[in-house]
């Protein structure tokens, strides 16, 4: 045993010194241009670190940490900024400012302000903040997945890294300052471009004539070229850290040249623009054969980004059609012996052969490979067939291209999943170039093809899921109006957690609950379902809005599953415009009032559901006048990873100030116009226009002594003719005595007795401290004592009902007065 931990010491004592020494080796060639990235790179190699990344004081008065150089995955993954304040309470800011380096885990993160920022589920992630050598110097920062975090061999090379950095300069550059001769400087909120002579040299073109914009530049690049390249040159804040990419410039003569761009994005600080600095160099002794590959490589990288089946023929149209000057590609996918087209081009029908035009269904034809012989025997042996012009083959093909035809098996998964044909309608000569494009791209669209169909399949499925578990439309509520809207994330299943529902209650009262289920996925969604049909049960019962939330966490507690979810839940009196707000850790409701001024509400929160046992909801009261709008969200209209919150908030603030209320469904368009769509969204808003006509209420406890029901009916003639009731008396007073003496009878502890009078119906309510609701007999015999009473309710109103409420039940009869 002494040995294994020795040896397990040699090999960390190992390691250390290695890292030691290639630190050397970088810091022995101060000029090289990256050298800052190579001394970061080695926290990647021997300190196991996921990301590293070089802080240095910028901004306009010096008071900000900006990102220098970054390595490893990208830094918007742990929720990291490009700049952070030095007086702030951050990582960066605490080691810069003590001196000491700070070592924080999953549990110390969870307490930082940017924790919201930071990746939840099963991502633990631990943080290194090391301040740099000079007082005055910037921080570097390292981020680790590894269980148990860095180590104290991990340390020990993060220390060595940290004094092997010299920090960069600051962003801004110097006027007047000469660039190296293959270097260039853009400035990114202007479009103003400084380049080197050598750049000047590539491009072909004179010091005299370039007029410092770098749209002069980019009208010689390959038109293919230049989306990716605007890619780069039109990046925002968020993209700070290094570039590279290669393109081609248009020659007087001859083919297009291959350029390498390689550039880092720099922070200009706080109030400062961004800057892209970087090498241009000549890269055409690279690029033997380049054309088709190039095709093939952009191909591949729209074919990564297609998600469903429509956007892999597009991407397949758009990268083989034109370069391959064809005159009609079609994409189709094969189930069983017909193949099932999913894009063509040209899409007109008369572009394409009789017997396509006669299975011609919805937007696409369907085309029965029995009728093609020739391609099913293509498909059968699954490798790309040409057939040059004058070739004999079936009309339902020739006529696709009598030039000349290409069909493309698409391989996946061991079978064929689909074909691409492409015709030319004069004589076309198929290169061996072209015949390996074919083959190549046949591989990755078969592959795409068979992600897609498996991703629409699960689309379908989860957005079925979604569109089952929200309301199908909103209830009509008394004195006010509400509507909701839904957008599901852009990404992935774009599918998610949150919520909304609307939840009429009695006394004219309404909750109004908004959340969101931590995660995106088809669990997320069903836990969602179980927590918007756990509140609407508890608030059916009369709790409370604190005890409803109470019962909500508990319940997500004993289900025992690794979600949390955030919740607001706001009770509504509309008779008098009251309302409770209870928070468990979600954005709190923002209210716009009748002259325009606009009120996040200060509420007090509690924990997010499903995370702590024994917690508090405290409720904030607020108050609506007639004409005030309420509005709740979830975090996907406010926060994104290129905005924070208080941001996002104050967005919506300005936005719900600025919209006529008069109109709620505009206000909501308005409201989700233009939001990032990497989370889903859910927004809810109720404008209180206050009822028309208030109800007259009048209550009594019914106390248990032998003239109790005596008492009850005392009571209901006194209120009657308060109201000004003449007419129905006898038969109140019976619907009275008969309910009052069944809760009495059957039931123990309190009873109470509710009246509620508006527009000529009166209700007659009464609540027990038991569950059980009253059964109407089927059939009573001449002889039975008993059960007549709610026969004769029935008989004397004209509707009769129970539902439950806290801690018991309440029987209610509606009687028409008047008639």
């Amino acid at each position: 045993m002494a040995n294994v931990v020795s040896e397990g010491a040699t090999a960390r004592r190992t390691r250390t010194l290695r890292a030691e020494l290639a630190l050397k080796t970088i810091t022995a060639d101060p000029s090289s241009q990256d050298r800052l990235r190579r001394v970061l790179e080695q926290a990647l190699v021997f300190a196991g670190a996921a990301f590293a990344a070089v802080y240095t004081p910028g901004g306009e008065q010096g008071d900000q940490l900006c990102l220098s150089e970054s390595v490893g995955v990208p830094r918007t993954l742990y929720g990291l900024r490009d700049t952070y304040s030095l007086a702030g309470r951050s990582p960066a800011a605490d080691a810069r400012r003590t001196g000491h380096a700070v070592w924080l885990g999953p549990e110390e993160l969870a307490g930082c302000a940017d924790s919201r920022r930071m990746p939840a589920g099963d991502v633990f992630m631990f943080l290194a903040a090391l301040p740099l050598g000079e007082e005055d110097g910037g921080c570097l920062l390292a981020v680790t997945e590894t269980p148990g975090g860095f180590d104290t061999e991990d340390r020990e090379c993060l220390e060595l890294i940290a004094e092997a950095v010299v920090c960069p300069a600051p962003a801004e550059t110097a006027q007047g300052e000469e660039l190296p001769a293959n270097a260039f400087s853009l400035a990114m909120d202007t479009g103003r471009i400084e380049v080197g002579d050598d750049v000047l040299a590539l491009f072909g073109i004179g010091r005299a004539d370039l007029d410092g914009k770098v749209e002069t530049l980019l009208s010689l690049t390959v038109p293919e070229d230049l989306p990716s390249l605007m890619s780069v040159v039109e990046a925002d804040q968020m993209s700070i850290g290094e570039r590279e990419l290669e393109f081609r410039i248009l020659q007087p003569d001859g083919p297009p040249k291959w350029l390498r761009l390689r550039g880092r994005l720099l922070s200009g600080g706080e109030g400062r623009p961004a800057r892209l600095a970087g090498t241009v160099t000549d890269a055409s002794t690279l690029r033997a054969g380049v054309t088709d590959v190039a095709r093939v490589q952009r191909l591949a990288s729209a074919l990564a980004t297609a998600g469903t089946v429509r956007d892999v023929s597009q991407a397949v149209v758009a990268a083989l059609r034109k370069p391959l000057q064809a005159d009609r590609i079609a994409l189709a996918e094969l189930e069983g012996d017909r193949l099932v087209v999913t894009v063509l081009d040209p899409p007109e029908p008369e572009a394409w052969p009789e017997l396509w035009r006669l299975e011609w269904r919805t937007e696409w034809p369907d085309a029965p490979v029995r009728a093609m012989p020739t391609l099913a025997a293509a498909l059968r042996e699954g490798r790309a067939h040409v057939w040059p012009a004058g070739t004999a083959l079936e009309p339902a093909l020739a006529e696709v291209g009598p030039g000349g035809l290409a069909v493309l098996p698409l391989p996946a998964g061991g079978r064929m999943v689909g074909a691409c044909l492409i015709g030319w309608d004069s004589p076309h000569d198929f290169g061996p170039d072209e015949r390996a494009l074919l083959t190549a791209s046949a591989g990755l669209a078969g592959q795409a093809l068979m992600r897609a169909h498996a991703f629409d399949a699960e689309h379908e499925l989860v957005g079925m899921l979604q569109r089952t578990l929200l309301p199908r439309r909103l209830p009509k509520l008394p004195g006010a109006e509400a509507v909701a809207r839904y957008l599901p994330a852009t990404a992935g299943l774009e599918v998610g957690g949150d919520w909304y529902d609307v939840i009429p209650l009695p006394d004219n009262h309404v909750a109004l609950v908004i959340g969101d289920v931590q995660g995106h996925s088809a669990g997320a969604a069903t836990l969602m379902g179980q927590m918007r049909t756990a509140l609407r049960a508890y608030a059916a019962e009369g709790h409370p809005p604190d005890v409803v939330v109470s019962h909500a966490n508990r319940l997500l507690l004993e289900m025992e599953t690794d979600l949390f979810a955030t919740c607001a839940y706001v009770e509504v009196d509309m008779e008098v415009g009251s309302a409770w707000c209870v928070r468990a850790g979600h954005l709190p409701p923002v209210l716009r009032h009748p002259d325009g001024s606009i009120e996040v509400v200060e509420a007090e929160g509690g924990p997010p559901l499903g995370v702590v046992t024994q917690a508090d909801f405290p409720m904030t009261p607020l108050r609506l006048q007639r004409g005030t709008v309420l509005a709740l969200t979830t975090d996907g209209l406010v926060e994104s990873a290129d905005t924070d919150i208080d941001v996002g908030m104050d967005r919506l603030a300005h936005g719900l100030a600025a919209a006529d209320p008069a109109h709620l469904g505009l206000v909501a368009d308005a409201l989700l116009d233009g939001a990032g769509r990497s989370d889903d969204i859910a927004l809810l808003l109720m404008r209180y226009d206050g009822m028309a006509v208030r109800p007259l209420r009048e209550s009594w406890t019914v106390w248990r002594v032998p003239e109790a029901v005596r008492h009850g009916r005392r009571f209901t003639r006194r209120t009657l003719r308060a109201w000004g009731v003449t007419e129905e008396t006898d038969a109140v007073l019976l619907v009275v005595s008969e309910l009052v003496t069944n809760a009495l009878v059957h039931t123990g502890g309190q009873v109470r007795l509710d009246l509620t009078l508006v527009n000529h119906r009166l209700r007659v309510a009464v609540a027990d401290t038991s569950p059980r609701t009253p059964v109407k007999p089927t059939s009573i015999g001449w002889e039975a004592t008993g059960g007549r009473g709610i026969l004769l309710v029935e008989a004397m109103s004209s509707a009769w009902g129970a539902l439950p409420v806290s801690g018991g039940k309440q029987v209610w009869a509606e009687l028409v007065l008047g008639q």
